[in-house]
């Protein structure tokens, strides 16, 4: 939530200066920090243990795109 909240306060900011959606600027920030489930599947202290699933795969990735951009239909819908 904090996370999503933060997210609103920066498109708020960009929005006065730029013309700019909310759900390309999600798809951004999804598509740029989703590797790093790489680097959490290989640090994360779980891993390899029964019931934790690799957080880097396609259907993890397509799920979260969906998300992100409805995230990001929603703020926009919001903002007008």
């Amino acid at each position: 939530a904090g996370h999503g909240a933060l997210f609103g306060l920066a498109y708020a900011h960009l929005r006065k200066r730029h013309d700019v959606s909310a759900v390309q600027l999600a798809l951004i920030e999804h598509a740029a920090l989703f590797p790093l489930g790489l680097v959490a599947d290989r640090i994360h202290p779980s891993r390899g243990q029964p019931g934790v699933a690799s957080l880097f795969s396609l259907p993890a990735f397509a799920q979260a795109t969906v998300r992100h951009a409805l995230f990001g239909w929603t703020l926009d819908a919001l903002a007008r």
